[in-house]
């Protein structure tokens, strides 16, 4: 199992919730569509915290456990850097990846991030 994305740059286009905004087909009324996510790398935490819990690595109970720990832990740190951190705890502490290899693929994504020019895809080399 691959370790939770890292940001690359936190520039890129939000992720809305849906297309429809206000009076468009099947839209409530009055409503505008807002970002669900600010970067794909949410989105990304957001479905990796899923699907450990869909394929039963994790039960709810222990991601809330997780998550909110991490909120009391960091109350001022944005909403989804909480859920990578918490992503990062769980994982750890299920013995699906261990701090090395988490630490690894950060520096991966990091060094690939630096060397990726803007508007391409970041591709980091897990080889490290």
């Amino acid at each position: 199992m691959s370790a939770a994305p890292v940001p690359a740059r936190d520039t890129e286009e939000p992720v809305f919730a849906g297309a429809a905004g206000a009076g468009a087909p099947g839209a409530a009324p009055g409503h505008v569509a807002e970002p669900v996510f600010a970067a794909p790398w949410e989105a990304q935490a957001f479905a990796l915290a899923v699907a450990l819990q869909e394929r039963g690595l994790v039960t709810p109970g222990e991601w809330a456990a997780a998550l909110g720990a991490e909120v009391e832990r960091d109350p001022q740190a944005p909403y989804y850097r909480q859920w990578l951190a918490a992503l990062e705890a769980v994982v750890d502490g299920k013995g699906l990846a261990d701090r090395a290899t988490l630490e690894r693929c950060r520096t991966a994504w990091a060094q690939a991030a630096e060397r990726t020019p803007h508007g391409r895809p970041v591709e980091p080399d897990f080889a490290l």
